[in-house]
């Protein structure tokens, strides 16, 4: 099922700690496709992480432009061991499935993921390992807000709009009642701020290997099975506008309602 070529383990600097923990093993899967402009400002942000007690796993979709190097070449300095996972079939969704076996094959027990044009808060991590080790088994979702870097009090300020929009669409939306066989209410899920115990992801089924948009239907997989749904407000992600500005304000719209990207691509890199 998984087209995915050999591993490249990155090199990083002795004692970097997850693979010394006795405990629960945290890995964070990064996808990334043509990332090479914005990957190194997100593996910064994964360095600055408070817990550093994790294996970071990029997962690259196929990239041309130098995405992998730019990992290896941070893996010489990251405080955490680095792999490299080619993934050669397309789409977000495929690239997620590999990485999140893939950790899982590899003694991971709880898994993070952001986007490699993704900015995780310093206290991330330790925000995820927390909250999934209270819940024993689950998910928790976390808080996105705009890239400050991409965007203006403005475009910011659509950006939580529009988020505000599509939760509340979700919440509304009659394909989402409880009638439907859903143990946990809805709740605004990002693939690019959550956390989920391995345990769980496997009897779900993982995520749909399609490309974007994958989240609510992995959400609604995890809601099927579970009410171990949490949200925690002090797991933030910045999350980047570059789909405001290439769609637009109305089919950025659309496209977070699920009602596809209209001439646009599904993915504006």
């Amino acid at each position: 099922m998984n087209h995915r070529l050999p591993e490249q383990l990155a090199p990083h600097p002795a004692g970097g700690g997850a693979a010394e923990r006795t405990g629960p093993r945290l890995w964070v899967v990064v996808p990334a496709y043509q990332e090479a402009a914005r990957i190194g400002a997100t593996l910064d942000a994964l360095a600055r992480q408070h817990d550093r007690d994790f294996t970071l796993l990029v997962v690259d979709n196929a990239s041309t432009d130098g995405t992998a190097d730019i990992v290896r070449r941070f893996a010489a300095r990251a405080p955490f061991p680095v792999r490299v996972l080619t993934e050669p079939e397309k789409g977000v969704g495929c690239a997620v499935d590999t990485g999140f076996r893939y950790a899982i094959g590899h003694g991971a027990t709880h898994l993070a993921r952001t986007d490699a044009d993704c900015l995780p808060r310093p206290g991330w991590t330790a925000a995820a390992r927390a909250t999934l080790t209270r819940l024993g088994e689950g998910m928790v979702c976390g808080r996105l807000d705009a890239r400050r870097d991409e965007h203006g009090p403005l475009g910011r300020a659509a950006f939580r709009t529009l988020v505000a929009i599509a939760a509340a669409f979700g919440r509304l939306r009659p394909a989402h009642r409880p009638r439907h066989g859903f143990r946990a209410p809805y709740r605004m899920h990002a693939g690019n701020n959550m956390a989920i115990t391995a345990s769980l992801y496997l009897a779900v089924g993982g995520m749909p290997r399609r490309p974007s948009p994958t989240d609510r239907a992995f959400l609604n997989r995890v809601r099927r099975h579970t009410a171990d749904i949490a949200r925690c407000r002090r797991m933030v992600v910045e999350n980047s506008t570059r789909r405001l500005r290439a769609y637009g304000l109305v089919g950025t719209a659309r496209w977070y309602l699920d009602l596809g990207s209209g001439r646009h691509t599904a993915d504006p890199r």
